[in-house]
């Protein structure tokens, strides 16, 4: 049937015109086999897919071609030709499409709605299929060739790397290269976006655990017109398939790794799900919790990680506290000999990627966001997010008769007196303060539940009352009133920055206005992080306080670095956005802790080349701005891990090779402790992890 899956899955509005269009075609290729006899080798083109490789062939004469002329030969006897099908087999035909076009369309929805996926509005199955298998931790590039992720350091990739390097500022345009088994190589023309010149992009030394160029060299793929590399490559260790007589060698290769024996000790903690303690302080299947947490004893994990989060704890009433379930839960962790990291949550659970539970901000903060809507963040639109407080109130007494720092420092006082007794024995080894949405010291700016998609830039967090009082003071103070506005010209949540006129090359953010008004919403930003931090410094004296910053990596190649400026980050090309906020993080003897220390900036350009992404050049930056301060830093991953690649680029992050001054992470926190983690095979790489991460030898080292 010629109907096309890959057609544009769109409203029932277009379905009776598509779908009469659909048998329409149906029917021309009745009456062509009708005039050919059935002789389907005069055909012209023909396309075999093999399943097993995800290769297309198109063209004459190749054993795929012979195989399907020969199953129709089969499906029709003699080789006759079909009739022509009657009214209702196409009134049926019609009524199927409907029906697979309207579940297609609920799948859609349902995805978009309760799953975060990045689906767009005509999205086609490909999309949900392509969604999907990202969501189970598989890699599935632009050109649909998908493989697990464990697989990601044996993939060959042919020519040269089109990421920037100090030594070379802006990619040439190479020539594409083979590929083996249509593993897309991620070139991109010079032509279609100018990166960043001024700054130097980080390019990490090759790491050991990638392919070596022997081994890359010995894997090829032959075709008319392209370079065999290898005229005599070795088979018998790995797999040869035959397409369309070209020979295509798969080898096996050996991951090289790091031998980190005797290296410092950087202690592993595992964070607790999302939803250990329910929305009424209790603990959730306490039993289960005891069954994992002596699993992770018994490889040796350093301790946990634990959310307090403020809507369950202060949920009903100002200063009225609830820390049961909390007490049940570290008493269990205590028993067990486990170390203990704390963060306090002051922002919701819900709607962002990997929640998998709802808390929201206590009961009586939303009755005062019904009345009083600006003590939230807000956007252009006037579309407000009760996902935290806006930082306009932090000095405002709308919290009933509380100003919002003084409401997280009742709460982080409350706590510490709570739990006297395991900050004494050094139970409690860090306590995070979260700053803003997900906890980390960030705007807003990417809202799910306003309609963001990644690589959107996102939008400015400041059309709120408060925020908009302090940005006439400030215009005022410049001696520019015209200045009281946020950009007119940013775009919206999905924009990229070559469609603004205030993030493209050239653009506003870098005039008059557009460094005045940065610069004032930066600082609002290390204003903030000053203030809680300090109160958090008096309430948990002598005790190891961290602070979280946000990885938005995303047009990190690019002049204006949109997506960090909309973030709160005044990081483009020409100025180090991160050296104010590590200046304020030192002044309060606060801790670093980063996320995305597993990301790997080729697999970014692979599946989005056109994000311009670079997590490893962001987290280098913010790396060395901390550590050239002095700062301790923690890490964490960004994404599920569970396989060796992903572990080995967490641990060059922790312990960065050929270091002069031997710096490491202070420490490294797992995301997530999950049913998927505790199976044997993955449970066994992870304990293989933390040995590396504590300095020990491991006998299966590849080097």
């Amino acid at each position: 049937m010629a109907t096309d899956m890959q057609r544009l899955i769109g409203t029932s509005e277009d379905d009776d015109e598509e779908i009469e269009m659909d048998v329409k075609e149906e029917d021309d290729e009745d009456g062509d086999e009708e005039e050919n006899g059935g002789d389907h080798g005069n055909a012209s083109e023909m396309v075999g897919i093999d399943g097993g490789n995800g290769l297309v062939t198109a063209g004459g004469d190749n054993s795929f071609q012979q195989q399907q002329q020969f199953q129709e030969q089969v499906g029709t006897p003699g080789g006759s030709a079909r009739r022509c099908r009657p009214l209702e087999e196409k009134e049926r035909t019609k009524l199927r499409e409907r029906r697979r076009r309207a579940i297609t369309a609920k799948i859609l929805a349902g995805l978009r709605r309760h799953g975060n996926y990045n689906l767009r509005v005509r999205a086609d199955i490909n999309d949900v299929i392509a969604a999907l298998a990202r969501e189970a931790g598989w890699v599935v590039l632009p050109d649909g060739t998908t493989f697990p992720p464990r697989s990601q350091g044996q993939r060959p990739t042919g020519g040269n790397s089109a990421v920037v390097t100090p030594s070379s500022p802006v990619p040439s345009q190479p020539t594409p290269s083979a590929s083996i088994r249509g593993v897309a190589s991620g070139y991109r023309s010079s032509l279609e976006y100018n990166t960043c010149q001024t700054k130097g992009v980080f390019m990490p030394t090759p790491s050991p655990y990638d392919l070596s160029s022997s081994s890359r060299s010995q894997t090829s793929m032959v075709g008319d017109g392209e370079l065999q590399r290898d005229n005599q490559p070795l088979v018998g260790s790995g797999s040869m398939d035959t397409v369309h007589e070209k020979q295509i060698i798969d080898l096996p290769c050996r991951l090289s790794e790091r031998d980190l024996a005797g290296t410092p000790y950087v202690p592993v903690y595992v964070m607790l799900p999302l939803g250990v303690i329910n929305i009424k302080c209790e603990l959730v299947d306490p039993d289960g919790l005891l069954k994992q947490l002596k699993v992770l004893k018994s490889i040796n994990v350093d301790g946990v990680t634990v959310n307090c989060w403020w809507g369950i704890v202060e949920a009903h009433a100002p200063q009225e506290y609830n820390w049961n379930g909390y007490k049940r839960l570290f008493q269990m962790v205590h028993e067990l000999k486990l170390k203990l990291q704390v963060v306090m949550s002051f922002h919701e659970c819900g709607g962002n990627f990997g929640d998998d539970v709802c808390i929201p901000l206590p009961h009586w903060v939303a009755e005062i966001g019904r009345t009083n809507p600006d003590i939230f963040f807000t956007d252009r639109e006037g579309r407000h997010n009760p996902e935290c407080l806006s930082w306009g109130v932090d000095k405002e007494r709308v919290l009933r008769g509380r100003t919002a720092l003084e409401v997280y420092f009742d709460f982080m006082r409350s706590f510490r007196v709570e739990f006297d007794e395991y900050f004494e024995d050094s139970f409690i080894s860090m306590i995070e303060v979260g700053l803003g949405p997900c906890g980390e010291l960030r705007y807003p700016s990417c809202p799910v539940k306003h309609g963001w998609r990644y690589p959107g830039v996102g939008e400015f967090q400041c059309y709120d009352l408060y925020m908009l009082k302090s940005l006439k003071k400030a215009a005022e103070a410049r001696g520019h009133s015209i200045w009281v506005r946020g950009p007119d010209n940013a775009g919206t949540y999905n924009s990229q920055p070559h469609e603004t006129g205030f993030f493209c090359d050239g653009g506003d953010y870098d005039g008059f206005y557009g460094r005045f008004f940065l610069n004032w919403y930066s600082k609002v930003l290390v204003d903030h992080g000053n203030g809680v931090l300090s109160l958090a410094k008096l309430a948990f004296e002598g005790s190891c306080i961290a602070a979280k910053l946000a990885n938005i990596y995303w047009w990190y190649k690019t002049a204006s670095h949109a997506a960090e400026l909309t973030a709160g980050y005044y990081n483009p090309c020409n100025r180090d956005g991160y050296a104010a906020i590590m200046e304020m993080l030192k002044s309060n003897g606060v801790s670093l802790n980063i996320a995305c220390a597993d990301l790997n900036t080729l697999n970014q350009l692979e599946v989005f080349p056109k994000a311009f992404a670079d997590p490893e050049g962001l987290v280098w930056q913010v790396l060395n701005a901390g550590w050239d301060l002095g700062l301790p830093v923690a890490g964490e991953n960004a994404l599920p891990c569970l396989n060796r690649v992903t572990y080995n680029k967490a641990l060059d992050s922790a312990k960065p090779m050929n270091d002069p001054d031997g710096r490491h992470f202070s420490s490294f926190t797992y995301l997530r402790l999950s049913p998927l983690l505790m199976e044997q095979q993955n449970l066994r790489e992870f304990e293989r992890f933390i040995k590396r991460m504590h300095g020990e030898a491991v006998l299966d080292l590849q080097v």
